[in-house]
């Protein structure tokens, strides 16, 4: 019996994709990655197609459709965190052909579970899932008779799903000639949905799983093995509690074995920045121990944040560091040199207010931990031969490496360039 069997009634496209990819887990990790996205991509364009309360976003692929604000607060941040996950690690499998190990497609097809339960509990008009119901992870393990999909075979689906961007759009952008019978799927889910709104939901999503699989995921893609016992649940002393022990969910270690930085992990429906004080309590122990004060991050999955505490206030971030950037970020510790003590260059910058301007940001940037700066200037008054000067101060004091610099190409009326 298959863990999908309860969507076969209503949801027979989503459910031969969960079972495609439930039988793929101990073959071919790839396909498994593949057919679970696609599982979660028929799901969530079901419930766009059928809900009206769900309101179609800018554009109808997959990315922009879990991301719109009405599906996420239907699915809830525990649906939501696991769809995106399963749509990652498929863009992965797929499009970056990358390598997806036997425990992430496992893991895939566990949070895929979740995802249709939380489909059928809500929409489901004949028969929902039990309450109790619970995923048999010893299903994955069964080969019999399955053979692995070939990655050309993969990649066409993938084309085949690609190219039907778009239609979901055309379908519902004019609802006054929508059919009559699906005017009246969508009455019917409607109600559904409502009713299903009004018990509530016992179902165990395991959110903490979803986020360490989220956070694995990411730390993997900026290079991270995580492969040694000391990458995980790493064990300090120092901490301020009966026992004198805590436990570092992740460290990242230098080549040299000092820790470069640290990842705290917090619940998915809890804010990251929670886990701020106890991950500073771990830098602490770590730096005592090892001579070195790691950078800080805390996640709970989706939002990210990094605080390296001896020069900056903590900030959000998209993702986590490379060992070579946080490297550079010890070094620029000690290695950078004052601001204040380095001269301004007279070839670039001759007027006096050009170089109390420069002065000023660079002030704020080594005596405030300041990290941005606003210069309004006059028309002819030296604006970019300014910030050329700063960003050669910058760079021969060691604390910046490469700048972009954006510049507006067409003058707009009443403003100078």
């Amino acid at each position: 019996m298959s863990n999908f069997a309860f969507l076969a009634a209503e949801f027979p496209a989503v459910h031969d994709a969960a079972v495609e990819a439930e039988r793929q887990a101990a073959v071919s990790p790839t396909a498994a990655a593949f057919f679970a996205g696609k599982a979660v991509e028929v799901a969530v364009k079901w419930a766009f197609r059928t809900d009206p309360g769900l309101k179609l976003p800018y554009q109808d692929n997959i990315s922009a459709l879990l991301h719109e604000p009405s599906f996420r607060r239907a699915a809830g941040e525990a649906v939501f965190a696991k769809a995106r996950y399963i749509n990652t690690l498929r863009n992965r499998a797929v499009h970056e052909e990358k390598t997806i190990s036997a425990g992430d497609a496992a893991g895939a097809v566990k949070e895929l579970f979740h995802v249709c339960f939380w489909l059928a509990r809500t929409y489901a008009r004949k028969s929902k899932p039990a309450d109790g119901l619970v995923f048999d992870a010893s299903v994955l393990s069964r080969r019999d008779e399955v053979l692995k999909k070939a990655f050309v075979q993969l990649k066409a689906q993938q084309a085949e799903l690609d190219a039907k961007n778009g239609e979901l759009t055309k379908l519902l952008t004019d609802k006054q000639n929508l059919d009559d019978e699906l005017k009246q799927i969508r009455a019917a889910v409607a109600a559904a949905r409502k009713v299903a709104e009004t018990r509530p939901d016992t179902h165990n999503y395991n959110e903490a799983e979803t986020r360490d699989r989220y956070i694995d995921l990411l730390l993997r893609e900026a290079g991270w093995a995580l492969d040694k016992p000391d990458d995980t649940e790493f064990p300090v002393d120092g901490m301020p509690n009966n026992e004198g022990i805590g436990f570092v969910d992740y460290v990242l270690w230098g080549a040299d074995g000092k820790p470069l930085g640290l990842v705290e992990a917090k619940r998915t429906r809890k804010d990251a920045r929670v886990g701020q004080q106890q991950a500073k309590l771990y830098a602490d122990c770590l730096e005592a121990r090892y001579g070195q004060r790691p950078v800080i991050f805390y996640s709970n999955g989706y939002e990210h944040w990094i605080w390296d505490d001896t020069r900056y206030p903590p900030r959000q971030i998209g993702g986590f560091y490379k060992r070579d950037e946080l490297e550079l970020v010890i070094q620029r510790r000690t290695g950078r040199k004052k601001l204040g003590a380095e001269a301004i260059s007279r070839k670039i910058v001759e007027r006096p207010y050009q170089h109390r301007a420069i002065r000023n940001v660079a002030r704020s940037f080594e005596q405030d931990s300041e990290r941005k700066a606003l210069l309004v200037m006059a028309t002819g008054s030296g604006k970019t031969r300014t910030v050329i000067a700063l960003v050669d101060l910058l760079m021969r004091a060691g604390w910046v490496k490469r700048v972009l610099f954006l510049a507006r190409r067409r003058k707009a009326q009443g403003a100078s360039r």
